[in-house]
């Protein structure tokens, strides 16, 4: 019996109340999908990840599960489907109709250094499958495409997420509560992600401490790693308190040495604040003039920049609002229609 509506199975494991780059691109897609495409739509999600899912989004729970545990639940797949999209790249070994892989990096091959080792050839060979199998490929950013086009041969189609639909200029009601809430200083500089190595929170952290501004921290330490000593590490922060933190900051600094995208400086330009980041080309994608750059690994070059913005509230203003006129034309709307067009590119009628 032929079902009057396709159905899409989405592999969403990874969405997690949590946040992070890729939770972010999960809801927000899905959210939009809803009112794009003529379809039943599935995810397949923790347990943890159901309730994060909007509605419209019928869930398929699979067990709780982490790293190459996660990928092998993909891989087993999510029973009959018109099209599975990977949102993470992994997409299941016996194919069940059409398939679409999301590729948000290629860290795994470009920056091994930045991964346990025991992860990196398990993960490569995960994403070399997807990769060679999808029947269409989606890239976050061109540079990410250009990274797929090098490693595998594949030609992706570049469609530029979006920043959560919460993150707008805050009311100074919340940044007061939350400035109360974390007990923040004055004046401080925010990173907002987890503490790894690329995003070399050490050069950031450095610069600083020349320029006697302390660095607040959000997120936790991934694979044992810690924060750099003398800075203010809040924890996990909720989305709702998102906004509101990067208002308060007198700077988003952002010192990563690899990116396929960059989230946090696009988040604190849609929520009005003034972002200095490394000039990655992933993030200079992005950001544009809306943000001022500093080679990745300068100490002097971004201590030199901080010093300067942070004498200097009118050129912050500027930088600002740069910043968000940068980001404006952004929007998840237009990222659901053009994932849209990618499917009907492979022959699905939606």
């Amino acid at each position: 019996m032929t079902r009057s509506r396709p159905r899409i199975v989405y592999n969403a494991l990874p969405l997690s109340p949590r946040g992070g780059g890729v939770s972010t691109y999960i809801r927000g897609l899905l959210a939009a999908m809803v009112a794009t495409v003529d379809a039943d739509l599935v995810a397949a999600v923790r347990p943890a990840g159901s309730a994060e899912l909007p509605a419209g989004i019928r869930p398929l729970v699979k067990g709780q599960s982490q790293g190459m545990r996660r990928a092998l639940t993909g891989a087993v797949g999510f029973g009959p489907a018109d099209l599975t999209h990977g949102l993470d790249v992994d997409l299941p070994l016996r194919r069940a109709g059409l398939m679409v892989s999301t590729v948000h990096d290629m860290a795994i091959f470009d920056v091994p250094w930045a991964f346990p080792k025991h992860r990196v050839l398990g993960e490569r060979v995960v994403v070399r499958n997807a990769l060679r199998r999808a029947d269409a490929i989606i890239a976050v950013s061109s540079f990410t495409a250009e990274r797929v086009r090098a490693l595998v041969g594949r030609d992706p189609l570049v469609i530029h997420p979006a920043p959560g639909t919460e993150m707008t200029p805050p009311a100074d009601a919340e940044i007061a509560r939350v400035r109360s809430h974390y007990g923040l200083p004055e004046r401080f500089v925010l990173h907002v992600g987890n503490i790894e190595p690329r995003k070399d929170l050490g050069t950031l952290a450095e610069a600083c401490r020349s320029v006697s501004i302390p660095l607040v921290l959000t997120g936790h330490g991934l694979w044992a790693n810690r924060a750099p000593g003398g800075v203010v590490e809040i924890g996990h922060v909720p989305l709702s308190d998102l906004p509101a933190l990067y208002g308060a900051a007198t700077l988003v600094g952002y010192a990563s040495r690899y990116e396929g995208f960059g989230l946090p400086p696009v988040e604190a330009m849609a929520c009005g604040a003034p972002v200095v980041t490394t000039a990655v080309p992933a993030v200079v994608e992005v950001v544009g003039d809306g943000a001022e750059t500093f080679a990745a690994g300068d100490v002097d070059g971004l201590a030199r920049t901080l010093r300067e913005l942070i004498g200097d509230e009118q050129r912050r203003a500027e930088l600002a609002a740069r910043g968000s006129e940068r980001v404006s034309s952004l929007g998840w709307q237009q990222t659901a229609e053009a994932t849209a067009g990618v499917y009907r590119s492979v022959g699905l009628a939606v």
